[in-house]
């Protein structure tokens, strides 16, 4: 056997041991842990979502594969009968390529940090699915192995993981030290408030994409964490609770409500 035969065949790493089993069952439903929701659909990861990361509405909109408004009429005329991804596709306003492409990122990225390490029982709601409909299904195997090796790599860079969570402050002077730009972007953002996760809903990045900046800037001594006693008061935030269906009337109101900014 080969060492790249070997690679493949190898067993996939255990995350989450009731995501395993819902695997094994091939069960359809939602996975709410700590810090975001997988859902499965016969067995297998078809979307996920976690407040530390922009949803796959922010990274069409601000990556420019989709108008602001062109995602709202999507959701509002699909979202019910839960093909929005679909629709989006169908209706020219998404070629399915990109839908794809920006469905599996959204889903790693969130997939991430739901996997997270925590002390919080995960609960199951069996035939929930999600209102984006079906785009491309991950086996939950492929979602674990790319979630330890983007753990993996994080501590390469550098093995403090508190960036990725308090409040960051500069911690040097970046002329002493060229910065990339893209990470230059990321850098102009920490002012001792925002988080990795506003950082990247503000730009609009992968959070994961976003931690590996923020770590490369704290390996440079650019960051650092905030002081816990001068961060206590950082708000918390909370995960919703999951519906099957997206509540349509307040979608189209908050769409007004954007289109009149």
């Amino acid at each position: 056997m080969t060492a790249a035969l070997a690679d493949e065949t190898a067993a996939a790493p255990v995350l989450s041991p009731m995501l395993q089993r819902l695997a094994a069952e091939r069960a359809t439903g939602a996975l709410m842990r700590d810090r975001g929701t997988l859902y499965l659909a016969d067995g297998e990861v078809v979307h996920a979502e976690s407040p530390a990361t922009p949803g796959i509405d922010v990274l069409l909109t601000r990556g420019g594969a989709l108008r602001r408004e062109g995602w709202w009429d999507a959701v509002a005329e699909a979202g019910a009968g839960q093909r929005v991804g679909r629709h989006l596709v169908d209706s020219g306003r998404v070629p399915g390529g990109a839908l794809e492409l920006c469905h599996l990122g959204a889903l790693y990225d969130a997939a991430f940090f739901a996997l997270a390490p925590t002390r919080t029982p995960a609960r199951f709601r069996y035939g929930v699915a999600h209102w984006i409909g079906p785009v491309r299904p991950v086996p939950v195997d492929a979602v674990q192995r790319e979630t330890l090796r983007r753990r993996e790599l994080l501590d390469r860079i550098w093995p403090d993981a508190a960036v990725d969570t308090a409040p960051l402050t500069r911690a040097g002077h970046p002329d002493d030290s060229p910065v990339p730009p893209g990470r230059r972007r990321v850098l102009e953002r920490v002012d001792g408030v925002r988080t990795a996760t506003a950082i990247a809903q503000e730009l609009g990045r992968s959070a994961f994409h976003v931690l590996v900046d923020l770590r490369r800037l704290a390996a440079a001594g650019l960051v650092g964490p905030v002081p816990p006693a001068a961060a206590r008061d950082a708000e918390r935030i909370a995960l919703p609770e999951v519906t099957a269906d997206p509540d349509v009337a307040l979608l189209r109101r908050l769409r007004a409500a954007l289109e009149a900014l």
